[in-house]
């Protein structure tokens, strides 16, 4: 049985999922993708808990990396884009040439940006920091205004009433 509970943050209300297996879900108030919700019950688990408290540090800047265990449910290849989305550092970008790149499939960019854009695990697996070559921010499950803030969080950003920025 899959578990869950929302979570106030300053992106608005996450939704976190998880089994004994770990982490299943992250979701945004308007997730693009959001995940087949059948069976689950709100509830509180362990790991959601953990979750929590480390999506909390997150946002009050006091946490770079999350240390969870996860269960996404996806294809094996679309499970590797996610895990590899990990490697991507606190503040630091890619683009998606360079992301298909570090998956091995350097040719396979669509497929790529399509299993980054399905990754249930936002922010924790940080799909965020994945951009447009030409460093425009693209496509995001939770919305445009949402990457620009997490990103502007990390510092990879300037802040946007940053005038000298």
């Amino acid at each position: 049985m899959i578990l869950f509970r929302h979570l106030d943050s300053p992106v608005g209300t996450l939704t976190i999922a998880a089994t004994d297996a770990g982490l299943h879900a992250i979701e945004f108030p308007r997730n693009r993708h959001p995940a087949d919700r059948q069976g689950w019950t709100e509830g509180d688990h362990a790991v959601i808990d953990l979750a929590a408290r480390q999506l909390d540090e997150y946002f009050a800047a006091t946490r770079r990396a999350f240390d969870l265990p996860l269960a996404p449910r996806g294809t094996e290849f679309q499970r590797t884009v996610w895990m590899t989305l990990a490697g991507i550092g606190y503040g630091d970008t890619i683009s998606y040439a360079q992301l298909a790149q570090r998956v091995g499939k350097p040719t396979a960019m669509r497929a790529v940006g399509a299993a980054n854009g399905r990754n249930p695990l936002p922010i924790v697996l940080p799909c965020h920091r994945v951009i447009g070559a030409d460093g425009s921010l693209t496509g995001f499950g939770g919305g445009l205004p949402t990457k620009q803030f997490l990103l502007q969080l990390e510092g990879a950003l300037p802040p946007a009433d940053d005038l000298f920025g």
